[in-house]
Formats: C-alpha cells, sequence, structure tokens
C-alpha cells in the first residue's frame, strides 16, 4: 500500500524523536529533500549585516532549527504538516556526525572508489550505521573528533564520493521522498556512528592553499606548517592548525613544532587551551603520545 503524505508526516516525527533520543540533532524535510520550512525573512529586504541563523526566534532557518529537545521537533514538525522526512545535522555534538554520501547515479562506481582511496591509504571502514537511498546509494556515518571542523564537499575524494559535514545534514532513515524511503541497512539500526579513521580524516580536511609567507615566524623545519596556520580565518582555526599539527607528526617534526604551532594558533585568536587540545588530538590520530 501507497505511503500517504499524514502517514509518512506522522512516522516522519516518530524517527526524527528516536533519532533525537540518541543525540542526533533533526529538522523536518520535505519530499523533495528540502528543509520542510520557509524562511521567515524572505521578503525582507537585503540586510546589512550577517543572515540571520534563527536569533530571531523564528522557525524556517534551515539547519540551524535542529534540535534534539522533542517539545521543539514536535513543534518544528507541527509548523511543517506537509514534512515526510527529517534530516540529520552534521558535526553536532555528542557525535560530531560525518556522513560519506555513496552516490551511483553518476554512471560511477562510488563504491569501488571508496575501497581504492582505502587501500590507498591504509584504512578500514568500520561496522556503523549504514542508511541505503531510493537510488541504491548508500550513506556511511561516521563519528569526528570533537575539535576538528570537516567541510562539505561533492566529488573531491574521488566521483561519485560526497561529504556531509559541519553546516552540512543527512536525509534520515525512515523519511519518504520523491524518489522513495531512506531505509537502515540491516544489521546496522542500533550500531552508533563509529569514529573515523585517522588516515581517511585527513582527506577529508582541505588542502592547504597556496600563500605567499611574509616573515617566517621561525627558521628550520616546519615553516610553511607554521605560516598555514597564520593565515586561517575565523572558522577555520582548528582545523588548519589540525591538518599542519597532522603533517608535523607524520613528518617527524611534531614535537619540536609545538611550540611555534601553538603561537600560531595564539596569533589566530585560539585559545591556548584550544590549541593544545587540538595539536594533541593530531598527534594521537598520527600515533604519537603527545
Amino acid at each position: 500500500m501507497a505511503t500517504t503524505d499524514r502517514q509518512a508526516a506522522t512516522l516522519a516525527l516518530a524517527h526524527a524523536l528516536s533519532a533525537a533520543e540518541r543525540g542526533l540533532a533533526v529538522i523536518p524535510l520535505s519530499r523533495t529533500k528540502l528543509p520542510a520550512l520557509r524562511s521567515p525573512h524572505r521578503d525582507d529586504p537585503e540586510p546589512s549585516g550577517p543572515p540571520c541563523r534563527g536569533e530571531c526566534g523564528r522557525f524556517g532557518h534551515g539547519i540551524h532549527d535542529a534540535s534534539t529537545d522533542p517539545a521543539r521537533i514536535r513543534a518544528l514538525f507541527a509548523a511543517a504538516p506537509r514534512a515526510t522526512g527529517y534530516g540529520i545535522a552534521c558535526g553536532l555534538p555528542p557525535h560530531h556526525l560525518i556522513g560519506v554520501d555513496l552516490d551511483i547515479k553518476t554512471g560511477t562506481d562510488s563504491f569501488a572508489a571508496l575501497r581504492e582511496l582505502a587501500r590507498r591509504h591504509l584504512f578500514t571502514i568500520p561496522a556503523t550505521v549504514i542508511v541505503l537511498t531510493p537510488s541504491g546509494g548508500r550513506h556511511l556515518w561516521l563519528s569526528g573528533p570533537p575539535d576538528v571542523v570537516v567541510p562539505n564537499s561533492a566529488g573531491r575524494l574521488a566521483p561519485g564520493i560526497d561529504i556531509r559535514g559541519a553546516g552540512g545534514y543527512l536525509v534520515g532513515p525512515g523519511s519518504h521522498t520523491d524518489h522513495g524511503p531512506y531505509t537502515t541497512a540491516p544489521g546496522t539500526a542500533r550500531l552508533a556512528p563509529a569514529p573515523c579513521p585517522p588516515a581517511l580524516l585527513r582527506l577529508l580536511l582541505p588542502p592547504p592553499r597556496a600563500h605567499h609567507p611574509a616573515s617566517p615566524p621561525a627558521d628550520g623545519h616546519g615553516r610553511g606548517l607554521v605560516q598555514f596556520v597564520l593565515a586561517a580565518h575565523e572558522g577555520q582555526r582548528n582545523t588548519r592548525l589540525f591538518w599542519a599539527a597532522c603533517r608535523a607528526y607524520e613528518d617527524g617534526i611534531g614535537p619540536a613544532l609545538v611550540t611555534p604551532l601553538v603561537d600560531a594558533a595564539l596569533s589566530t585568536g585560539l585559545s591556548e587551551h584550544e590549541a593544545r587540545a587540538t595539536i594533541a588530538s593530531a598527534a594521537r590520530l598520527a600515533g604519537h603520545r603527545p
């Protein structure tokens, strides 16, 4: 029997509340997989400052509406009675979810591409939640470190492999879309998102951008890594520091570069505690004792 919109809406809310119980922040989605609530600012004049991300207190800010609070989730779905699915926000505590979206609609074998990446970079995808998409693709759920921001990307790792990171969302299992339902792969529904393998995590971070160093802060090895951190803007400071620290430990100069990296991070606005915690996380991922 075909699922009616009312049935789909009821199921979507039930699944969304279940996801929230597991610490996953959710929003209602339409059958097109887009947020089901329209922006309350759609008729406003051009803003003079940063766009509203929910500070106005109204619904309709996309992923910024995401919540694990049952009362707020019910209110979101009540405001979106035609919602037939739900989205799960990535990058938020406690799981810091990373979604690996393996697509088959591009005419490429994304599954083979992921296996090749794993072989080449020496990592194994652990047992984790797998969501089956209506098109035959898969979403792999992984968790990331709390001090690392994984960006969204499309096809950067390989054709057909998209990454859902901070600011992105995954269509939750139990959702109904125009193309069909999203379901959990057998045997994975009750699993927790597995930690992202360190080698894969490094691939997900943005590559260093070309830059023209001015006056290097110190002589010796790692000058380029320090400059890479110094060039960070707000929103990418932790990510750049983590990437540089990983490279330093992989090159065997991690311990010697801790102080220059901390100094560089302090100059970008990070606190010493944040900087040292990020470098320690990189050291652990690289197999070193901080």
